[in-house]
């Protein structure tokens, strides 16, 4: 089933495909998830496979269903958006984690050039594309973000809170984890701003090779790791930190809940901060209640347009 058509012109646009698997009796939900976020439609197709002794595919159980968002400059908001609508689906119902992929096209490039501008974030930071050249006489921070499919090239307030914060409360000499890393930005700014050593993790397999990326494009190697993995791994001592200075967790509200349930806290090092991002305003109460159940107090409050990052000691 289509439930959506493609122009041309939008036919020679570059695509973040999301899909995932299911049973039929889900795939109308999931369906129509993805179709609030994707604006060429939702196509649900069977999954088959080869019967031998017919000679034939046949269809499975399950369907795949697939939505395309659009490789521009609001990716990173609309994605962020309808991971938070899948989770909370996902709490009714079993289905499997999103799969994303990016569908290349040659003008992918052009189009970030033309969007994807160097900024300026802070009293501390500016953000490069990685193709764009620093002025000698810059004083700020640089970081270079080469675009991808991972989330956090600076564009959106979720990561342009945390920098502020980074900004506000790193030390040198500290140590930091960011769990939920995406294109590795925070930690990459952590090692710049003199951190001692960082952990960047992330569960998605394709942020962990932007992060890699965007490390090498920083030539930040040295006292870094970084690793697909979630909170659990961490505090089971499976990499280098099991604690930091700063805990940096962008994430989204509904499951910074949840992993605070899982020990959240437990990776903030005794005096040190966890900083929370990836919050609606709306959603920012439950967030501080999750974590001073845990024993953390608000120490600050940042917000742009309609989200929230908070400090917690």
């Amino acid at each position: 089933m289509n439930s959506g058509t493609c122009s041309v012109a939008e036919a020679r646009r570059t695509w973040l495909e999301v899909s995932l698997a299911c049973n039929g009796e889900l795939a109308e939900a999931a369906a129509e998830i993805l179709a609030r976020f994707a604006p060429s439609g939702v196509v649900i197709e069977a999954i088959t496979q080869f019967d031998p002794e017919r000679h034939e595919y046949v269809p499975t159980e399950k369907v795949r269903v697939a939505a395309f968002l659009p490789q521009d400059e609001v990716l990173e908001s609309t994605r962020l958006q309808l991971e938070e609508a899948y989770w909370h689906l996902r709490q009714i119902a079993k289905l499997p984690d999103l799969q994303f992929k990016l569908i290349e096209d040659q003008d992918w490039m052009a189009a970030w050039k033309e969007h994807y501008q160097p900024l300026k974030i802070g009293k501390k930071w500016l953000v490069l594309p990685a193709w764009t050249a620093a002025d000698p006489a810059e004083s700020r921070t640089i970081v270079n973000i080469d675009p991808a499919m991972a989330f956090g090239t600076g564009t959106h307030p979720t990561t342009q809170l945390c920098l502020l914060a980074l900004e506000d409360y790193l030390e040198p000499d500290q140590t930091v984890i960011d769990l939920g890393c995406g294109s590795g930005i925070l930690a990459i700014a952590a090692l710049k701003a003199g951190a001692a050593f960082a952990l960047a993790l992330d569960t998605d397999p394709q942020a962990v090779q932007a992060t890699l990326h965007n490390v090498h494009l920083n030539e930040v190697q040295t006292n870094l790791q970084v690793a697909r993995g979630s909170l659990v791994d961490v505090l089971d001592g499976r990499f280098e930190l099991k604690q930091a200075h700063l805990v940096l967790a962008n994430i989204l509200a509904p499951v910074l809940v949840q992993l605070f349930k899982e020990g959240l806290s437990r990776l903030v090092q005794p005096g040190g901060s966890i900083v929370l991002s990836g919050i609606l305003e709306n959603q920012a109460d439950e967030v501080l209640a999750a974590g001073s159940e845990t024993g953390l107090e608000l120490h600050q409050r940042y917000q742009a347009e309609d989200w929230i990052a908070l400090v917690m000691r």
